[in-house]
């Protein structure tokens, strides 16, 4: 499975952005999906998950604001960010967790693919 997220960018203040991830390769195989996000000498931190049976969860700081969603094809991630404060400032991925692995959400490695980050920035 290959993921590639983009959308990330520079924000004011309150305003909003959505990122988008295209994963490829084998989509019958991934059963969740998520977005996580690090920040230097941060450890890296779940955002927002979605299960294949499209059930979503969110980290508390971003509850409200954030929505991840999957197209029907199974093909496409996002996350739709609103309200966002500087504190979302990060470098944000994709991932993928697929049927056969072991996955919580506060496992240490993480979920099974990644893609390459994309920079969010809000300013104040």
């Amino acid at each position: 499975v290959q993921l590639q997220a983009s959308g990330g960018g520079l924000v004011q203040v309150g305003g909003s952005l959505r990122l988008s991830c295209a994963a490829s390769g084998d989509i019958p195989s991934i059963n969740i999906m998520g977005w996580y996000r690090q920040t230097p000498g941060k450890q890296r931190e779940l955002v927002a998950h979605i299960t294949n049976s499209g059930s979503t969860h969110y980290a508390d700081s971003v509850k409200g604001r954030f929505t991840i969603s999957r197209d029907t094809s199974k093909t496409m991630l996002y996350l739709q960010m609103n309200s966002l404060k500087p504190e979302d400032t990060a470098v944000y991925y994709c991932a993928a967790v697929q049927y056969g692995s072991t996955w919580w959400p506060a496992k240490r490695d993480g979920m099974d693919n990644w893609g390459k980050g994309t920079q969010v920035t809000v300013s104040s």
